[in-house]
């Protein structure tokens, strides 16, 4: 009964979730260091005692404190070597603060309000069959729900809000109160989190070993100082960072281009781990994880490096034309993104770990182009999606009718398969 439970958590099928409120309870150093040398027995068996040895003092010098969620019960009793068994839903946030990141991104004091610029959740189905990254764009209108206080964690509760911007509510509420935002608007538990600055994106960058990406326009950021030819270019450290960071220099300026333009780093970097054995290789999966420790706040969940290197095995043997990266589809109101009807297609996916299929005809509203870049034009430049409408049920269609197994998103919801080699569609200054 418990593992039906705990399954059932992890898929919430046709319910939104009632998650705990989440604390910022700081883990004691001395409970990461048992944890950390704890955690390197999986590399001892592969890779020898003296690596082994090695990363038991390297994880202690690396742990940071951790954040609780407040749902992790969910986890309970799932072992933390191998594959993750079960479905898994991690939430990756971008934070803008400068805090800490050198001279290179302004005046941590004036240019930085903590706002969670990428909201990006990651699904991948409890077989394993497929996955889903789904990108929320900053500017989308949400309601958020009641959250722990992090300045008074003790204290009265914030209060629901309604119509806010997503990407406030990480100032508002914390990591915890982000998870919460997203369970609440997707109808899945997230018990997996992390949070990324500017810097961290440049050393996980680095511990993956450069992505290619393709450029069939050339890219002219000043605000990023980004400068890429056409062509393809392999991308690490900071100007990996420029690349993702870029809004100016891709699509129409808009941060719904720059969601494209993350997809096609993201699907190139799903085709390399795979290809280059990365996901099958515990003593490489282990340097990742020790970059995630070193460059990112997460939950409890995922403080143990095992556990990231089980998620990580999760994809190893999944079809990339089953991984898809998709915007969550939104409409322009009054300065804002609002959620699109459509948008339910995207929850019903979700919530019964099926794969999706996109439009022939949602890629020509992509910001992104396929082929070769010495052959591709720049993509076209497009609105901003209009507001769709997910297909209406028909009341009377046949109960017994097998269940459905793959979900036909509709033609305003854009994205790409990572088996799809697509170009970014740059931009240069006089286009600007």
């Amino acid at each position: 009964m418990a593992d039906e439970l705990r399954s059932s958590a992890r898929r919430a099928v046709g319910s939104t979730p009632v998650v705990r409120h989440g604390r910022l309870k700081r883990r004691s150093i001395w409970k990461t260091i048992g944890k950390a040398t704890a955690s390197v027995l999986a590399v001892a068996l592969v890779s020898g005692s003296a690596v082994a040895a090695y990363a038991a003092w390297d994880l202690a010098n690396t742990a940071k404190p951790t954040v609780t969620l407040g749902n992790e019960d969910v986890l309970e009793g799932v072992p933390d070597i191998g594959a993750m068994p079960g479905g898994v839903n991690l939430l990756l946030i971008g934070s803008d603060s400068r805090e800490g990141q050198g001279d290179g991104f302004g005046d941590p004091d004036e240019e930085t309000a903590v706002l969670n610029d990428v909201t990006m959740l990651m699904h991948i189905s409890e077989d394993h069959s497929n996955a889903s990254v789904i990108s929320f764009p900053r500017d989308m209108l949400v309601d958020v729900p009641e959250c722990v206080d992090p300045a008074d964690p003790a204290g009265d509760p914030l209060s629901e809000q309604y119509g806010v911007k997503i990407n406030s509510v990480l100032s508002l509420g914390g990591m915890p109160c982000v998870v919460k935002t997203v369970e609440q608007l997707v109808g899945v538990t997230i018990p997996f989190a992390g949070t990324v600055q500017f810097m961290g994106v440049a050393g996980l960058s680095e511990a993956v070993g450069g992505v290619p990406v393709c450029v069939a326009e050339p890219i002219e950021d000043e605000h990023t100082d980004l400068y890429l030819p056409a062509g393809m270019h392999e991308l690490a450290g900071i100007q990996a960072l420029q690349f993702l960071r870029t809004r100016h220099g891709v699509g129409d300026g808009s941060d719904l281009g720059r969601i494209s333009n993350q997809q096609v780093f993201m699907s190139s970097l799903a085709r390399t781990l795979q290809s280059n054995g990365t996901l099958s290789d515990p003593v490489k999966l282990y340097g990742i994880a020790k970059a995630a420790l070193a460059n990112m706040q997460l939950s409890d969940s995922l403080m143990n490096p095992n556990t990231m290197i089980s998620i990580a095995k999760a994809l190893k043997d999944t079809d990339l034309d089953k991984i898809a990266f998709i915007q969550y589809p939104t409409y322009s109101a009054d300065g804002a993104q609002v959620p699109a009807e459509s948008a339910e297609a995207i929850r019903v996916a979700l919530q019964n770990d099926l794969p999706v299929t996109f439009d022939p005809a949602s890629q020509e509203a992509s910001f992104a182009s396929a082929g070769d870049p010495t052959a591709v034009d720049a993509a076209p430049v497009a609105e901003a999606p209009v507001e769709g409408e997910a297909p209406a049920a028909d009341p009377a269609a046949d109960p017994a009718a097998p269940a459905p197994t793959v979900e036909a998103l509709p033609s305003d919801v854009t994205g790409q398969t990572a088996a799809e080699t697509r170009c970014s569609a740059g931009r240069t200054l006089d286009d600007q």
